[in-house]
């Protein structure tokens, strides 16, 4: 669907929103192609409250668990400290599917120590081993 390579040791969240924004679908009819999915489903990394408010303005339904230190904070505040966001606990277990991927694609040495020096031939590197994984 797409890949995004970040620069360094950056981290997951801050590129969420740009790997929604470089995803689109071909729906097959006349038109613009589909950009949002039916259902996010990401690891406590996400578990940010601004990442939950931009998802919910955007109309993207999400299934992101909850950290501990938020629902420490949230018991904290008592009544004030709102309900716990929802939380799909058999969509979850789908997360596993992209878990997997990512270990078929760790099995290219290439892919998993970055011996690439330029991004650009890391991103090829990886697209091709992403097709080969996919034609199997």
């Amino acid at each position: 669907m797409s890949i995004l390579i970040t620069p360094g040791q950056a981290g997951d969240n801050p590129m969420l929103f740009p790997l929604l924004e470089a995803i689109a679908v071909p729906t097959g009819k006349p038109g613009w192609p589909r950009r949002k999915p039916d259902l996010l489903i990401a690891d406590k990394g996400y578990a940010h409250d601004s990442t939950r408010v931009r998802l919910r303005r955007r109309g993207i339904k999400h299934v992101i668990p909850e950290r501990s230190d938020q629902t420490a904070r949230r018991a904290s505040k008592g009544s004030r400290g709102g309900r716990p966001p929802s939380f799909d606990r058999d969509a979850y277990r789908q997360r596993n599917v992209v878990e997997r991927a990512f270990n078929r694609l760790k099995q290219w040495r290439d892919l998993a120590t970055r011996y690439a020096k330029r991004a650009s031939i890391y991103q090829a590197s990886l697209t091709i081993a992403a097709i080969m994984i996919w034609l199997r």
